[in-house]
């Protein structure tokens, strides 16, 4: 049972982890940080948070669980506000989507001093939609976890980590944090990238196609409403993955497009049946 467990940002992802910590009852208290308490206080009303505040030294004291929900660079600042303020040896984590740049503010901060043990994670769950009006308990019932330790990342930090997921319903995989970058690169970040091009395409292409537009479209460029903030964040602090990730697709897209133009149809059906392989494996 964890004692106290503080939630930096209360977003969809952060205010999801305080419904599903409640909906299993695994912390005693749950303490919510944001900038704007009027923000805080639907999850006041309905029983999810204890206590709110809008001051993260005074949110994270006596706190053994902390997880930062703010966007990746906001986590990384937060994290240094977070380091001096919270108890020695408290647990911290994080749901941001890349974490080359928080593990090394971590390493930093460890190397000034002795404080919390920080190991970071990252739910593969979530929507292109935002904010607390958006959470839910079950979002991580069934998703993938990725827990990113280091070489010197406490035993005990990372089993808290994990276990902390776990007890929501998450299946925990763990990763190093550039392996992460990279692979999150591949199949999170590079589909948003595709979602954007696409809409553009089809605006520069047949823009007067959008108005018939069907299920296909819209399932496939469903991400690209994504907010804009959050991924502009996320797209620059993992730019070198993603942009290698860019590379690999214009070739794809170059290959397929020659298969076309070559008008080999033997040729472009057994590209398609084995895509459509790939795909079934996926379910």
């Amino acid at each position: 049972m964890i004692e106290r467990l503080a939630i930096v940002g209360v977003g969809l992802l952060g205010g999801s982890l305080a419904k599903a910590a409640r909906a299993h009852g695994i912390a005693r208290q749950i303490v919510g940080v944001g900038r704007d308490p009027g923000r805080l206080q639907p999850a006041v009303r309905d029983g999810t948070l204890d206590r709110i505040t809008t001051d993260v030294a005074e949110g994270v004291v006596g706190a053994d669980r902390i997880v930062l929900a703010a966007p990746v660079l906001a986590n990384e600042a937060l994290l240094a506000r977070v380091w001096p303020a919270a108890p020695a040896g408290a647990v911290v984590t994080d749901v941001g989507s890349t974490k080359a740049g928080i593990v090394a503010a971590a390493e930093r901060l460890a190397a000034a001093g002795p404080g919390v043990q920080f190991v970071g994670s990252h739910p593969m769950a979530g929507s292109e939609r935002s904010g607390y009006g958006e959470a839910r308990a079950d979002l991580f019932a069934g998703a993938t976890v990725v827990v990113t330790p280091t070489e010197t990342s406490a035993p005990a930090a990372v089993k808290g980590v994990t276990e902390l997921w776990a007890a929501l319903g998450a299946r925990v995989v763990t990763l190093d944090p550039a392996t992460h970058d990279r692979a999150v690169a591949a199949i999170s970040h590079l589909p948003h990238v595709v979602a954007w091009a696409l809409l553009d395409a089809v605006v520069r292409f047949e823009p007067d196609a959008l108005a018939i537009a069907a299920r296909g479209f819209k399932d496939t460029t469903r991400i690209a409403a994504s907010d804009p903030e959050v991924w502009r964040e996320i797209l620059l602090d993992n730019r070198a993955a993603v942009t290698a990730g860019v590379a690999a697709f214009r070739r794809a897209l170059d290959d397929l497009e020659g298969l076309m133009a070559s008008g080999d149809g033997a040729a472009l059906t057994a590209f398609l049946a084995r895509m459509k392989t790939l795909r079934e494996r996926l379910a």
